[in-house]
């Protein structure tokens, strides 16, 4: 099964655990991250998460960032129908670096696309011509976990 992190879920482990959410967003995230290590999830990055990795102003957390998306089993290029399909989303409200993640994870045919952006979340579940299903961590983990 392909899965796509977008740049939030990669920080969710490092991210200050004293809300509860967090802490149970950053354990699922953790899960995820064991299951692609086993072999049980394939995850996918893009040139969009390359992007955001390297714009993270802090170097610890950065540098982890590198290291998850360095499980990644393939990573999609931007190209100019990629860049066609996020310019829609655009239109339609979404951030441009969303519109690009969720394009990119379409394109590469992911099964589920996790976030912890919850204006992400709600706006993405809402567009019904999207090829894949937006969950939280927790909800894929709960989806994929036997």
């Amino acid at each position: 099964m392909r899965v796509y992190l977008d740049a939030c879920c990669l920080q969710r482990p490092f991210d200050d655990r004293s809300q509860p959410r967090v802490n149970l967003e950053a354990e699922a995230v953790l899960t995820i991250l064991g299951l692609v290590e086993n072999g049980d999830l394939e995850l996918i990055s893009s040139d969009a998460l390359t992007f955001e990795v390297e714009r993270t102003p802090d170097s610890e957390r950065r540098e982890a960032a590198k290291h998850i998306l360095n499980l990644t089993s393939e990573a999609i290029r931007l190209d100019d129908g990629i860049e066609t399909e996020a310019a829609a989303l655009v239109k339609s409200g979404f951030k441009p670096l969303d519109a690009l993640h969720l394009t990119f994870a379409a394109h590469a045919g992911v099964e589920y696309f996790c976030t912890c952006d919850d204006r992400l979340l709600k706006r993405a579940r809402r567009l019904r011509s999207l090829k894949l299903t937006v969950v939280t961590p927790i909800e894929l983990v709960m989806k994929v976990v036997p």
